[in-house]
């Protein structure tokens, strides 16, 4: 399986502090003892995390032409949380709220909407494993290594998971230009899932038909649609205000 690079000096102390236990190494451009790495330092001697200072070019074959702090981390695998597993164990009673991303292909979509959800308290993320930008180092950098911070649940197939959702009281709400009703009229009294739909595409029809409502954001005649991750932004943060 092909190494994950996370870079950054922010996302990679996240990793750090939340699961070490995934990080195989670490590099460094330049001197390993400059001042500005002791905090990684203290953690990778604490976990047994081997650091390389290396050379700029050996940073740029890893991650390219990015800004990448002069730090990488190196993982082997994203730790996806198990479907099952956290359906077992979240509490419905509190009326969980997961985001749903229906093949959504912009990795710095992901990044951001990983970012609000744990901003707005969401419960999970959920994403197909099949035609959708996966958990990588563009992800980590832009969630500002948020993703250590939410289950983020990979699925095989997305409709069957949201079936099973719905099986669990859980009702599903499809995120499209004309809705049923609108954000702000969205009463927020049982455990709720947002399907949020590809930047060009939007939610696939099938998935639609699964939804039992459908939710648009009121905008002027000015614009038509807005960003994906602002869109999931929007409701997010109504979720939580209705919270």
């Amino acid at each position: 399986m092909k190494p994950i690079y996370i870079y950054g000096k922010k996302p990679v102390e996240e990793l750090l502090l939340s699961r070490p236990d995934i990080v195989a190494r670490i590099y460094v451009q330049g001197s390993v003892k400059g001042s500005e790495f002791e905090e990684v330092r203290s953690y990778a001697r604490e976990n047994k995390i081997s650091i390389n200072a290396v050379p700029k070019k050996k940073m740029d074959e890893l991650v390219g032409d990015v800004n990448d702090q002069g730090i990488i981390a190196e993982i082997h695998e994203f730790p996806y949380t198990d479907f099952d597993e956290w359906l077992g164990e979240v509490d419905l009673d509190s009326n969980p709220s997961v985001i749903f991303l229906d093949e959504l292909q912009d990795v710095h979509n992901v990044g951001a909407i990983v970012r609000t959800a744990v901003a707005t308290g969401m419960s999970a993320i959920m994403l197909p494993a099949h035609r959708q930008a996966p958990i990588n180092n563009t992800v980590f950098k832009t969630s500002a290594g948020t993703v250590m911070h939410i289950p983020i649940i990979r699925v095989g197939n997305a409709n069957q998971a949201l079936k099973k959702l719905q099986d669990h009281k859980f009702w599903v709400y499809g995120l499209v230009q004309d809705g049923d009703m609108n954000i702000f009229d969205y009463v927020h009294d049982s455990p709720t899932v947002f399907v949020v739909g590809s930047e060009g595409f939007g939610i696939r029809a099938k998935t639609q038909e699964l939804c039992d409502y459908s939710v648009s954001i009121p905008m002027t005649e000015k614009t038509e649609s807005l960003n994906a991750s602002v869109s999931a932004a929007v409701c997010m943060y109504e979720i939580m205000r209705k919270q």
